[in-house]
């Protein structure tokens, strides 16, 4: 390692840099370092960036590598300056934080930082950002980009209607709902279809993209992290067409905080997407978050799917309690059960109704299941509705979509 001290003229030039207050409080980027870059980087501090940067020896490297902690935030000013000196010289910054918060954050992201890491550092996870960062700056096949969705700005204002779909734990089905829910509901007429939007709020983990084959762009990021910014041109520029059907807003690129998004920051995209469409689906994270609150309160009908095992019932018992506690709209849920049993199934029609009677709730909707159709459709990026239209989970969601087309436009609480 080098330090900010004997970074000199080198036959084995200075490829990369962390700069912070003090590396020896980051031992595992260290170590990182040392396995990546080998003896071709070094340590500078925060004042000794800036003069580095500056200097002719600086024209090497690569990128530096930003790690800060809570103590640090007081200091952004002088963070951005690094940032933004670096940007000058074409050298990628990597943020790696420990305890910093989702303001903070956001503000270097969106001043010139190129990524974010959290510490301590997943393993692997800083190699990966680097080969990507470098696989960048190679010459790639030009792909066209997919053409924005052009909306109106002076469209008057649908009121459309909103439908979020929440897992109540993982492998339930929500985003296979959603995403063929939006697809029978935009095929639902021939001559007077409505338009659908379809939004993955799954920040980290959305898949909604793989679902329709779509391509995941920065510029959802950059949507929805200055949505004080937005309006119509913006937001038909994140948006992408599948099939001339369905208006789809993807999760964005790289895994990013949930609470770096706030609910003023939902409110406005629900809004902006109920303004140009008739049905707005919402395929939730299964977490809980700050923003929940804020989609519970603009969706006409709230989908929380489920399955008849210990921990779907565990957890349709904590979101109910959940809610109650916080005096949320509970009543606005509706229980799907996916994987149902079949209607000659009397034994597993009798642990449904058992499930539905300890938790006293209603399960609304039996889905069955779907089989191999159901991966091999999202594999190969369609919905059932295209790659397997007689598999009768479709023909049951599309019958869910028939119902949901006489909910009221106007009013939330019309459901």
């Amino acid at each position: 390692m080098t330090s900010s001290s004997t970074i000199q003229s080198d036959p084995s030039p200075v490829l990369a840099c962390t700069v912070c207050r003090d590396v020896q409080n980051f031992e595992l980027l260290i170590v990182d370092m040392e396995e990546i870059m080998g003896e071709q980087w070094g340590d500078l501090g925060f004042d000794d960036a800036l003069q580095f940067l500056a200097q002719p020896d600086a024209e090497a490297l690569e990128f530096i590598a930003i790690a800060i902690d809570d103590y640090d935030e007081d200091n952004l000013d002088l963070l951005l300056d690094v940032i933004n000196a670096a940007k000058t010289r074409g050298i990628h910054s990597i943020l790696i934080a420990e305890d910093v918060t989702p303001a903070s954050l956001h503000k270097l992201l969106r001043n010139g930082a190129d990524d974010f890491i959290p510490y301590p550092l997943p393993e692997g996870e800083l190699k990966e950002v680097i080969a990507r960062m470098r696989n960048a700056e190679e010459p790639a096949e030009v792909v066209p980009a997919p053409a924005a969705v052009a909306l109106q700005n002076n469209a008057q204002s649908r009121e459309g209607v909103v439908l979020a779909v929440h897992g109540l734990s993982g492998g339930t089905g929500a985003t296979t709902l959603a995403v063929n829910l939006a697809w029978e509901l935009a095929n639902n007429s021939k001559d007077n279809a409505p338009r659908v939007c379809l939004i993955d709020l799954d920040v980290q983990f959305g898949s909604v993209s793989t679902y329709l084959d779509l391509p995941r762009r920065e510029a959802v990021f950059e949507l929805i992290t200055d949505t004080e910014g937005m309006d119509s041109e913006s937001f038909g520029q994140a948006l992408q067409q599948y099939e001339g059907k369905i208006s789809v807003l993807t999760a964005p690129p790289d895994i990013i905080p949930l609470d770096l998004l706030s609910s003023e920051d939902i409110e406005r995209v629900i809004a902006m997407a109920r303004q140009h469409y008739d049905y707005v689906i919402v395929d939730m994270p299964k977490t809980l978050v700050v923003w929940t609150e804020a989609v519970l309160s603009a969706a006409h009908v709230y989908l929380a799917t489920m399955e008849i095992d210990m921990r779907s019932a565990q957890n349709a018992m904590r979101i109910k309690r959940a809610l109650q506690a916080e005096d949320l709209p509970f009543e606005k849920l509706r229980y799907v059960l996916n994987r149902a049993p079949k209607f000659t199934d009397l034994a597993g029609k009798s642990r449904v109704k058992r499930l539905a009677d300890s938790l006293s709730i209603s399960i609304d909707v039996l889905l069955p299941d779907g089989g191999r159709q159901v991966m091999n459709g999202a594999d190969h990026g369609q919905p059932l509705g295209i790659a397997a239209p007689k598999n009768p989970l479709r023909k049951e969601i599309a019958k869910l979509a028939e119902s949901l087309l006489e909910v009221d436009q106007s009013d939330p609480k019309a459901a």
